[in-house]
């Protein structure tokens, strides 16, 4: 393209030629000035509306800027109702917690004032230098990581709340009541002259004398065997209380509770009386463990100084041996498996993941 220049100024028309490559950086200049036309003009109204506070300036600016404010409040809006539905969600998470960890405080007999569960730890350190505060972001990935850890723990406390009933319901089983809360010890556990034959023979019981008619309590929980009448002991109560351990009353003279029966600590199951081999009323008392007979001062040591018992386990060397044989065939005493609650507290948190 050539652009014919003419002027009386001049001595002669000038030519000029202009090719593609001059067109396209002419062009490119001009955009670039425009450009910075419009941002100038576009800062200097926005000084203008600040500082001179031109209504129709400021009207035009906030026309344009309207939609903008609206899309940013529609933003906060919507991340704050979601914050608050993750908060109302770990609001109610930490009240079943501080309900769960109150029955198992309960449970293990930690006294309310070691351990409140109401109150907030104590915490403190040094003043932080170089803090900032958390963005958005940050904040909903503490929110997720901290909830995360609430049902991680909610998990870890059901299952140690199952375990600690379970060790409970197992105690109430173990036979550590004395059967009646009268008389006294007749004739104690071991090798004896039999009242009958004078001879030594094994006594695989305990003798409380006792007023015919006196209660008999169960030692234990569990489920009645059998309530019959014995050839040698009478009118007889079997309760089986579970892992292999059961307990015997002989010589009663009434019978409360048939087979079947499900019967509770301190529960009254028969009346003291001399049916069968019996010189006078009393009661035969006997613990049998997986089918054979054990002391039962094994298991009734920690009764009281006006039980019937006090007299035989008041001796130290009866305490003595009593403890001993009881650790070696005695049931154990509960205990907790803390590797099998971590287990089961995964696996029920990989099941709850998996819903």
């Amino acid at each position: 393209m050539q652009i014919i220049v003419v002027d009386r100024r001049l001595a002669r028309a000038r030519t000029v030629d202009l090719n593609t490559g001059t067109l396209v950086g002419v062009g490119i200049v001009a955009l670039t000035v425009v450009a910075l036309a419009v941002v100038a003009l576009y800062l200097l109204t926005f000084r203008l509306a600040a500082e001179v506070k031109l209504p129709l300036v400021r009207d035009l600016i906030g026309w344009v800027l309207r939609d903008e404010l609206a899309r940013n409040e529609q933003f906060v809006r919507d991340n704050v109702s979601a914050l608050a539905r993750r908060v109302g969600e770990m609001q109610a998470q930490l009240m079943r917690l501080d309900a769960l960890g109150e029955r198992i405080a309960k449970l293990a007999g930690i006294r309310p004032e070691e351990f409140n569960f109401k109150e907030l730890p104590g915490r403190g350190g040094s003043a932080p230098s170089g803090g900032r505060p958390l963005t958005l972001e940050e904040l909903q990935s503490e929110l997720e990581r901290v909830q995360r850890g609430v049902a991680s723990r909610q998990d870890y406390l059901d299952v140690i709340e199952s375990e600690l009933l379970a060790a409970q319901v197992r105690r109430a089983l173990l036979p550590q009541n004395a059967p009646v809360v009268e008389g006294f010890v007749g004739s104690g556990f071991g090798m004896r002259t039999d009242p009958f034959t004078g001879q030594l023979a094994m006594h695989a019981g305990v003798d409380f004398a006792a007023p015919a008619g006196t209660p008999i309590y169960a030692a234990a929980g569990g489920v009645v065997a059998s309530a019959e009448e014995h050839p040698f002991y009478g009118k007889t109560v079997t309760i089986d209380h579970g892992n292999d351990l059961s307990t015997l009353y002989a010589h009663a003279s009434r019978i409360l509770v048939k087979p079947g029966d499900i019967v509770r600590r301190g529960q009254k199951i028969a009346e003291v009386g001399a049916s069968g081999r019996a010189t006078g009323p009393h009661l035969h008392f006997e613990v049998h463990v997986r089918g054979q007979p054990q002391n039962p001062a094994k298991f009734l040591l920690s009764q009281k100084g006006d039980s019937p018992l006090a007299a035989l386990t008041a001796n130290p060397s009866t305490r003595k041996t009593a403890v001993e044989s009881m650790a070696r065939v005695a049931p154990p005493a509960p205990r907790i498996d803390l590797q099998g609650l971590v287990e089961r507290a995964q696996a029920a948190s990989a099941a709850r993941g998996a819903e």
